[in-house]
């Protein structure tokens, strides 16, 4: 690191300037994977007093672990663990309106991808830390850091830290939440359906069996019967509402000449905690699929957990009194992979999710000024 950024501006920038997106899909760019920005955290780390290290999850591809020094409890017991839980990866640049790595500082924004998601919080997390970094050995918590690789897709990152590195008391994961704290979010099924027809020449298609024109009465069903019984199956969360289905993407045929032997299409169904007592997205859409069309089938491409985190745990009661206000969320993040593998997490930050992902992404530097204020009174509150 040729010169420690100077405040929480210079440090967003300095992150939003390092290309780490996502190589999932189409990235938009040949800036991809987390490295870079891996070893520029653990610099700055280090700076901030912290033992660094680089955990690699695939080639290239690591997450960056800060532990910060502790000294021993009055009583000699072991102390507490929390854990602040950002993600280093954005998702593809592709589209943008704006310089992506641009960083620029322009009408009180920092402009660029990541600045909203997750770069901005995670400058407003370390720059926090960095102006903690004498008083923390002396909190009654043991403080450590992880940059999550991997979260925009698959979030290989935060299973693999959890299976390596053991529980904390609570993981405060890195989101742009307008600094409310999300103990509860819903969870994510991608699932394919399938449904089968037989191939001949487009010049009779009276001899053959369209998948396409299947699907497509299965997609009305989708859209309308399934949906309502999504709904209903799960209920209406307080927090979150009522589980939802996107039909996403379909893919089907080979040729415009040849009658469409296979079709897939791709939905994304968001669960509530009702929805997983019910008996799961699976088995629910599993059935109604072959209620209309005994042939079809299902399978799953990807599953994410709900949060449901119990807000009376005592460090979530410390983040409510520091101002972050309890609040859902429809959207999945790293906090439920973590929680599902024993680890009581929540999702907060500065900015807003309005901002993520958008073709002109920003932050206003008075949130992320917010966000340091915040995560500095929030660590001086656990002395009380």
């Amino acid at each position: 690191m040729p010169a420690l950024p100077k405040n929480v501006i210079e440090l967003t920038q300095a992150l939003v300037r390092i290309p780490s997106v996502n190589p999932d899909g189409d990235p938009g760019t040949d800036g991809i994977g987390e490295e870079k920005c891996a070893r520029f955290i653990a610099e700055f780390l280090e700076a901030s007093g912290a033992e660094a290290l680089l955990d690699e999850v695939e080639p290239g591809r690591p997450n960056v672990i800060g532990r910060f020094p502790t000294n021993p409890s009055v009583d000699g017991k072991p102390k507490p663990r929390i854990l602040f839980g950002p993600h280093t990866d954005t998702v593809s640049v592709g589209g943008m309106t704006i310089d992506p790595f641009g960083g620029e500082l322009r009408d009180g924004k920092i402009w660029g991808r990541g600045a909203s998601d997750t770069k901005g919080p995670m400058a407003s997390f370390l720059w926090a830390l960095h102006e903690m970094r004498h008083e923390i050995p002396n909190l009654p918590v043991e403080v450590h850091f992880v940059g999550f690789m991997s979260e925009e897709s698959a979030q290989l990152g935060s299973q693999h830290f959890a299976k390596h590195h053991g529980c904390y008391d609570l993981a405060i994961i890195g989101e742009p939440t307008s600094l409310k704290t999300v103990f509860r979010h819903k969870g994510c099924m991608w699932a394919d359906v399938h449904t089968a027809g037989v191939a001949v020449h487009g010049a009779t298609p009276e001899l053959g069996v369209n998948a396409i024109v299947k699907m497509g009465k299965l997609i009305d069903a989708l859209d309308t019967e399934f949906r309502d019984l999504l709904a209903e199956a799960g209920g209406a969360d307080e927090w979150l509402g009522v589980s939802t289905i996107n039909l996403g993407m379909i893919q089907g045929g080979t040729r415009s000449n040849i009658v469409a032997d296979a079709c897939k299409l791709r939905v994304d169904i968001r669960t509530t905690p009702g929805l997983q007592r019910a008996g799961g997205a699976l088995k629910l859409l599993n059935d109604f699929v072959k209620r209309i069309d005994e042939t079809a089938s299902v399978t799953v491409a990807s599953e994410a957990f709900h949060l449901d985190t119990d807000p009376q745990n005592p460090f979530v009661q410390k983040l409510i009194a520091t101002g972050g206000e309890l609040t859902g969320a429809p959207w999945f993040c790293d906090a439920a992979f973590l929680a599902v593998a024993g680890t009581p997490a929540i999702a907060i930050g500065p900015g807003s999710i309005a901002q993520a992902h958008t073709k002109d992404e920003f932050i206003a530097v008075s949130d992320l000024e917010d966000g340091v204020s915040f995560f500095t009174r929030f660590l001086r509150s656990l002395k009380v």
